[in-house]
Parts: C-alpha cells; structure tokens; sequence
C-alpha cells in the first residue's frame, strides 16, 4: 500500500485541499483510495461527507486511538495530518509513510515556519533519503508578489541534509476553483476543464512525481 503524507505543523498551509485532490486525482485513475482525515478540525471528513455517490469512490479513515483502520485493498492511503505536531508523533507519522508533500502558504510567518520545520525533520536521524522521500508546494499563492517570489526562492534552494537539492515541485495559485470544488466534496480534476485549465497545468509536475519512481523511497 502507498502512503502519502500531507504534513505541515503550521495550521493553514492548505493540507486539506492538498490531501482531498490528490485522492481525487488518484481516485479518478481507477485507484482504491482511502483518505485519512487525521485533523480533529475534520476538513478531509466534511469534504468526503459531501462527495456525490455518482462520482469515484474514496473511502474514508479517522484517526482514533486505536490507530486508523484501513480498508482492505487500499492502494493508495492519503494522510492529512493535523497541526502543531510535535517530535514523537510527527516522527510516528513520517514513519508510516513513503512520500511525504509540504505545502507553505507564501507569508513571511509560514516561511519562518517552514524555515524551523525543515530543522526539525531533517535533525531525525535516519529519517530521510531512503526511508522517505519529500517534497515541497508552494500554496495558495497570489502571483507576481514579492512575497510569493520569496517563497519560491527559499523552496528551490532547499537541501537536503546529504547535499542534494529537496524537490520544489510547483506553485499552485490562490484560486476559487478549490473553493467550488470542495463546497461538492470534489476536486479539481472534477469540475470543467475549460474552467479548470490553468490549475491543472500547475498541478501537473505535482501530479507526474507522485505518479513516478522517484517519490517512491529505495528500500
């Protein structure tokens, strides 16, 4: 079974929307899908909730404390994960997964954010490289600001703790479209592509890593 992490301590960043379109997106491919909502705010859960029976099916998972109970032949378990965790459980989840997708909001408190939750992952000993692959998002972002031009900066020259570069796979815009989706518990591959157009271009590099080899750890 895939695991696919949606994590960011920082409440805000856009989980959420994230973990909802990649089930869609995977859903759609003909993929068993289970969404993990592991938020007690519950957004992943209210957006499954409205999800038209009409459309592919993914089924849903809540964190308890007896852990979560996946259905069986899940191909693909998409975790959003809740905010303000901390070292023992943030270790316990990157643990169980395989590929992990960090989104940042492009504000200077998300950034600074972002800047200290790198520290944190990367001083996990054996933690990275092989056991997980990670890559970051850019989230709902207003173009063209100098703000979000930081923000693109501070991704992209990102490394790892061995020297190599950390993957910045795309900026995704601050767009309505999410908004329409979500209020019908679809995604944006769900709505028309005629409205949707520029949105999925900028989730297709998203898209095509999660879909090769190289998101998936060596091991």
């Amino acid at each position: 079974m895939r695991i696919i992490l949606v994590l960011n301590p920082k409440g805000g960043s856009g989980k959420s929307t994230l973990a909802t379109n990649i089930a869609g997106y995977f859903s759609l491919q003909g993929k068993v899908v289970t969404l993990a909502d592991c938020d007690p705010q519950g957004s992943s859960r209210d957006w499954l909730s409205l999800r038209p029976k009409t459309h592919s099916l993914i089924n849903g998972a809540v964190l308890k404390k007896e852990g979560l109970k996946i259905p069986d032949k899940t191909e693909i378990l998409i975790m959003d994960t809740p905010a303000g965790l901390k070292d023992k459980r943030l270790k316990k989840f990157i643990a169980q997964a395989q590929t992990m997708v960090v989104p940042v909001i492009a504000s200077p408190i998300d950034i600074r954010a972002a800047e200290r939750f790198m520290k944190q992952i990367f001083s996990f000993k054996g933690t990275l490289n092989n056991r997980i692959k990670i890559a970051t998002v850019a989230n709902r972002v207003r173009e063209d600001t100098l703000i979000a031009a930081r923000l693109e900066y501070y991704l992209d020259t990102l490394k790892l703790p061995n020297g190599k570069k950390l993957p910045f796979i795309t900026m995704l815009r601050a767009s309505q479209n999410y908004i329409r989706a979500a209020e019908k518990g679809l995604s944006i591959f769900e709505l028309a592509p005629s409205k949707t157009y520029y949105d999925r271009e900028q989730w297709e590099p998203l898209l095509r890593w999660l879909s090769s080899q190289r998101s998936i750890p060596s091991r």
